[in-house]
């Protein structure tokens, strides 16, 4: 079962309410609040709905019920079970005790990190994508120092783990690679956000050193050619030349080197043709090389820029030779797996099938699931964010065109679109 926060369930109610009549109706007639029901009340009217359910507190005996929590949730639920509610009515108007807790918690201290107010932030940022990216950088940089501080607090040496300790709306795992991109967008036209996207890709490789490769690599190209859009060329280098001589088979560590190379998004250098074209052949003649499909593709944007056609033409047909066969193999594979699989008797010992809905749990004593399951149920998960790149091209969490059912970023996002000014994005291929 999936764990999810109530400041996340509070959301996606408050969402639903406004877009979809039926839950609108559904939240109305069980009298749910939600915590745009505190917005109107004053530091007192909040204190004196906390009285009524005989909760005897004040500004003093708050802050030393929230001096070492890291959400109001945590703070709330033993308070709730205190109260011993028992009829459906009860238990939903005992969730004006989380919050209650999340509006003074906010007014009083803002500046205590907490899930709830961490959370508010980065979906603050998704709001303000679209229409002001700087604007959404720097809120998201505000919301990123928030998770420094809940991993030191906690102890947390993965994303994973903190996804597990900390379920936002939006998973780390997901907001961080937005976060990273957003301050590239951005910092094409203010430098000082490129520096913070150094700093931030440092610190995310030194505080979650074992993440999935992908991540890893994505994170580690996003640093190197960050530094190279500031100038610092030879510290870039440097990182490249280290990454691919432990691991010479990333084949998008030898396309983003050569890139940085032959096509610069923002610092005032010429293009140096010959030197992406020795990186890229290095890396599309080294045995096992990962996406070779890639690398061919890039030589041939090359070759195209360079005035030589007909290798240019012959570098496509051998990209697409190689994505050929690495959908045979994609194919062959499935089709062992579809002819080894066994099929148990007994339906009722089948396991879970991938992409049936999951219900969420907020936990044995959760504040509004065990209330309202219908209303949850009907929940879809949020949408993925839109990010914006400095050129036209498919949303990097749209499905990917090429049709194998993953997103663009994790499938194709890296194949030249045409153009090499394009933004360069890490995908995976089998």
């Amino acid at each position: 079962m999936m764990n999810i926060s109530w400041v996340t369930i509070d959301r996606f109610c408050e969402e639903q309410r406004s877009s979809d009549a039926m839950i609108g109706r559904l939240i109305e007639e069980n009298d749910r609040p939600l915590r745009s029901s505190a917005a109107g009340l004053s530091d007192d009217e909040l204190l004196e709905k906390l009285e009524s359910f005989g909760l005897h507190l004040d500004r003093d005996r708050l802050e030393q019920l929230c001096g070492g929590a890291l959400s109001a949730e945590e703070v709330a639920r033993p308070l709730i079970d205190s109260c011993g509610f028992r009829g459906v009515h009860d238990r939903m108007q005992g969730e004006w005790i989380w919050i209650c807790l999340v509006a003074l918690w906010q007014r009083w201290w803002p500046e205590k990190v907490c899930l709830e107010l961490l959370d508010d932030k980065i979906q603050d940022g998704y709001h303000l994508l679209e229409r002001d990216q700087a604007a959404c950088a720097r809120t998201w940089l505000n919301a990123w120092s928030d998770v420094v501080r809940l991993c030191d607090a906690t102890g947390v040496v993965s994303v994973a783990q903190f996804d597990d300790r900390f379920p936002m709306t939006q998973s780390l795992y997901n907001w961080s690679q937005d976060l990273e991109e957003v301050l590239w967008n951005a910092g094409l036209r203010d430098r000082e956000l490129l520096v913070a996207r150094i700093a931030l890709c440092e610190e995310a490789l030194r505080r979650f050193p074992h993440e999935q490769q992908l991540m890893t690599e994505n994170r580690r190209k996003a640093l190197a050619e960050t530094r190279f859009e500031v100038g610092e060329v030879d510290e870039a280098e440097e990182l490249f030349r280290t990454w691919l001589a432990a691991d010479p088979r990333w084949g998008f560590g030898w396309v983003a080197w050569a890139v940085c190379h032959f096509s610069p998004a923002v610092r005032d250098a010429p293009r140096d043709y010959v030197k992406a074209e020795q990186l890229l052949r290095e890396g599309y003649f080294t045995p096992g090389v990962r996406n070779r499909d890639a690398i061919a593709s890039w030589l041939k944007v090359l070759c195209d820029e360079t005035g030589r056609q007909s290798e240019a033409r012959a570098f496509e047909q051998e990209a697409k030779k190689l994505r050929r066969q690495v959908e045979k193999s994609k194919h062959q594979r499935r089709a062992r797996s579809v002819s080894e699989r066994v099929e148990p008797d007994d339906a009722s010992d089948q396991a879970p099938v991938p992409g049936r809905r999951t219900t969420p749990t907020s936990g044995d004593r959760g504040l509004p699931l065990d209330q309202l399951p219908a209303t949850t149920a009907a929940l879809p998960p949020p949408a993925a964010p839109r990010t914006l790149q400095h050129a036209p091209k498919i949303g990097r969490n749209a499905p990917c065109p090429c049709g194998s059912g993953k997103k663009f970023k994790k499938c194709c996002g890296t194949e030249p679109a045409g153009r090499t000014g394009l933004k360069l994005m890490d995908g995976e291929r089998s």
